[in-house]
């Protein structure tokens, strides 16, 4: 690990100089006295963006649960319409995205853009909820279900203590948090293959039931359009799940230093992905519903585990192996990207100088890798996790909507910036109102969770004074933040 102090050259510009002889540039690249790059690297090809993006928007979800979006549209022809254009909504996000990422290189990814767009402190604040709840409560919660699937085989059909699975998840984010601070490139290797892994998955549930479809097993879509069930009132939760299940488009946008080609590659690797993803969760339903009736899916626990064992037989019990495979695989590119995030924001001054630090040896931010370790431990332990993600789910689209607003808002008051990637007004018009909708929704359907996860992340105005804004702070602080 390189430990830095800073010196203003004859030139005038700052530099960062490591004990053993590295400096970096204004830009927070590090170099040593020969004049060879110490920082991270473009690694990240078309092939690791694109497993990037499936591998953390896939989940667990999509195996187990898509019962959401079922219950609330009402009809199974309505269902696969709301998958559908959630899949088409999320593009526009994502297509967003990449116009952002194209012209405003740096990684970091919702943190950067809002910085660029609105300024440090509400930069600040949306990093100061990341930090403290909402992030160690998302990796808590997909190793949970890392955890209770990857044992399931060894317990069938017993129950699974629920120590034993939290040993087991917490041994699996030991792995994740050591495979991120080893090497960049086994990272990108291991996401790939997960990446792969998952996708296998599916085409084991798409193959057959579309087998099923082409034999006659028509009979569950001969009304799938009856609308006794189909409430209005329904549709916004409907699309709020289905929304939450294509989450995780936005990755590669935490990386675009380490991509290559960035111009290329983003939009690129963001339309290749998002184009697999959709097809995937809609042959994926489908398939559901050549085997199973919508009240047998709405009274599945796992939806997939229930399909195996009506066409497979003793092959279901393969399913909770993919399953872990795939939370697996979100726990690797969440940590990738958030890593990166935490790095950027060191670099940026508003977190302690320490996480900007690169491993000399194997070019990895490993203090930015390890700074959720603790947190995601303890909520993994002794916190109630499932009640934090109620109070943060409207934080995401929040901030999200804000980062797609700050786009609009930057078409205009900057003008002239460089933009090799630029989409149509009307795609982030429509994706930023569809945001806020969602918040709304939050705030309607459950005022009391959402107040309170609006409290929590308002804790980052004091906070963004306290260790930001002021310059006297106290010599302690001075000494941690590295000032």
């Amino acid at each position: 690990m390189t430990k830095r102090s800073t010196s203003t050259h004859k030139d005038g510009n700052r530099h960062t100089f490591s004990q053993n002889g590295t400096q970096s540039d204004p830009t927070g690249k590090l170099q040593d006295e020969d004049d060879r790059k110490v920082g991270l690297g473009k690694k990240v090809t078309l092939l690791r963006g694109i497993s990037i993006i499936i591998g953390t928007i896939i989940g667990a979800g999509i195996f187990i649960s898509p019962k959401g979006i079922l219950k609330h549209s009402g009809s199974i022809g309505m269902s696969l319409i709301v998958w559908i254009a959630c899949g088409v909504l999320s593009l526009f996000g994502a297509l967003s995205y990449a116009e952002l990422g194209t012209c405003i290189k740096k990684s970091g990814g919702h943190y950067t853009y809002i910085m660029e767009a609105f300024g440090p402190q509400m930069a600040f604040i949306r990093l100061w909820a990341d930090l403290i709840a909402i992030r160690p409560a998302g990796m808590a919660v997909i190793s949970l279900a890392f955890g209770q699937y990857i044992l399931e085989p060894l317990f069938m059909p017993c129950h699974i203590p629920p120590v034993a699975v939290k040993l087991a998840t917490a041994i699996g984010i030991t792995s994740i948090m050591y495979l991120n601070s080893m090497s960049v490139t086994w990272t990108a290797r291991i996401q790939i293959f997960l990446t792969f892994s998952k996708l296998l998955a599916i085409a084991f549930i798409i193959v057959p039931g579309l087998y099923q479809l082409f034999k006659g097993e028509t009979r569950n879509f001969e009304n799938a359009f009856e609308l006794n069930n189909v409430q209005l009132s329904g549709m916004p939760l409907a699309f709020y799940s289905g929304m939450y299940a294509y989450a995780g488009w936005f990755y590669l946008n935490f990386v675009t230093e380490e991509v290559e080609n960035p111009e290329r590659t983003v939009p690129l690797a963001i339309c290749i992905s998002m184009g697999i993803v959709t097809s995937c969760y809609v042959l994926t339903n489908v398939a559901y519903y050549t085997v199973m009736s919508p009240e047998e899916l709405l009274a599945s626990d796992a939806v997939a585990v229930t399909f195996a064992e009506k066409l497979m037989g003793n092959f279901s019990v393969a399913v909770p192996v993919f399953v872990a495979l795939s939370c697996y695989g979100s726990m690797n590119g969440c940590l990738f990207a958030l890593s990166r995030m935490f790095y950027v924001a060191s670099r940026e001054g508003q977190l302690p100088e320490v996480l900007s630090m690169i491993h000399v040896r194997r070019n990895t931010p490993l203090a930015a890798v390890l700074i959720l370790y603790p947190m995601t431990m303890l909520q993994l332990f002794v916190g109630d996790i499932y009640s934090l993600l109620n109070f943060m789910s409207f934080l995401r689209w929040l901030f999200i909507g804000l980062v797609v607003l700050g786009l609009i808002y930057l078409r205009y008051t900057k003008p002239d910036l460089p933009r090799p990637f630029k989409v149509p007004l009307f795609i982030p018009v429509i994706f930023c109102l569809t945001c806020f909708f969602m918040v709304f929704l939050s705030l309607y359907s459950d005022p009391v969770n959402t107040g309170i996860g609006f409290v929590i992340s308002l804790t980052g105005i004091p906070a963004y004074y306290i260790f930001i804004y002021f310059d006297h702070k106290p010599k302690w602080l001075q000494r941690a933040s590295g000032d």
